[in-house]
């Protein structure tokens, strides 16, 4: 089940560190390179560019890996 995040967002991921939370910076709809790793996002199968609130880290993620997290 795919889900629907807008910029701003906080979501929570799992890494191999554990559960991440950050931030949704924006809705990727087209390949781009992030830190030299491809991204095959498309406005098909879209993924979300976020935004690590301890390390500030970017990456790229599937909607169905992020989780929104309630304020």
């Amino acid at each position: 089940m795919s889900s629907e995040f807008k910029k701003g967002d906080r979501v929570e991921w799992q890494s191999a560190q554990g559960k991440i939370v950050g931030t949704v910076q924006k809705k990727l709809t087209e390949p781009i390179q992030i830190k030299g790793h491809s991204v095959n996002a498309s406005s098909s199968e879209p993924q979300y560019l976020v935004k690590s609130e301890k390390t500030g880290a970017e990456a790229a993620h599937k909607p169905d890996a992020l989780k929104k997290v309630e304020d």
